[in-house]
C-alpha cells in the first residue's frame, strides 16, 4: 500500500512540474518571447472604447533565429489594418529589438527588455506631437500556455507613468 501512495504521489509531482509556467528566470535571454509563437484569436477595446477583433500568426524564421509576426484587424473600427514584425535576440548586444511595419506606412523602432514576468518592447523617446517627449511601449503579461494580454503604452514623462492605449487579449486557435 505505501508503493502505492509514494508511485501516486511521484506521479502528481510529475505532472504537477510539467504543467508549471516557465519563470523568466529559468530561460535563456534568445527563448524570452517564444511563448508569442503560434496562431492567435485576438480580442480589443482600445482607450477610447472601441471593440475589435483579429489574428495574429507568430513563427520563428531564418534558422529559428527570427521571430516573425503577422498581424491583422478582423473586426471593428481597424477592421483592414495589416502589420508585421521580426523580433530577434542580438547576443553580442545581449538585447532584443524588433522592427514593425504596417499597410499605412507605418514603421516602429523597438527594444526589448524584461520587468519581472513582463516582457517589453519599448520605442526610444522622441518628440511628441504637443513638445515634450513621447515614448510607447508594448508589454505582454498574464503569460500562460494558450492566453496572453499585451497592452500598448505611451508615457510623456520619460517613462515615470503610462497611459494605456490598446488592450489585446490573446487566445490561442
Amino acid at each position: 500500500m505505501k508503493l502505492i501512495v509514494i508511485l501516486t504521489m511521484m506521479v502528481l509531482a510529475v505532472n504537477n512540474t510539467s504543467n508549471a509556467q516557465t519563470s523568466i528566470s529559468d530561460l535563456k535571454s534568445e527563448a524570452y518571447f517564444d511563448f508569442w509563437v503560434g496562431e492567435w484569436e485576438l480580442s480589443w477595446t482600445d482607450n477610447q472604447g472601441n471593440e475589435g477583433a483579429g489574428t495574429n500568426t507568430i513563427e520563428k524564421i531564418l534558422d529559428g533565429v527570427v521571430i516573425q509576426e503577422n498581424f491583422m484587424a478582423t473586426k471593428g473600427n481597424l477592421e483592414g489594418y495589416k502589420g508585421k514584425s521580426v523580433s530577434v535576440y542580438n547576443p553580442q548586444r545581449q538585447s532584443w529589438h524588433q522592427a514593425w511595419v504596417d499597410n499605412q506606412g507605418g514603421y516602429i523602432d523597438l527594444k526589448g527588455s524584461v520587468d519581472g514576468d513582463k516582457r517589453i518592447f519599448q520605442t526610444a523617446e522622441r518628440p511628441g506631437p504637443q513638445g515634450g517627449t513621447i515614448i510607447n511601449r508594448m508589454v505582454f503579461y498574464d503569460i500562460k500556455k494558450d492566453s496572453f494580454t499585451w497592452d500598448w503604452e505611451s508615457s510623456q514623462d520619460g517613462g515615470e507613468s503610462w497611459s494605456l492605449n490598446w488592450r489585446i487579449e490573446y487566445k490561442r486557435r
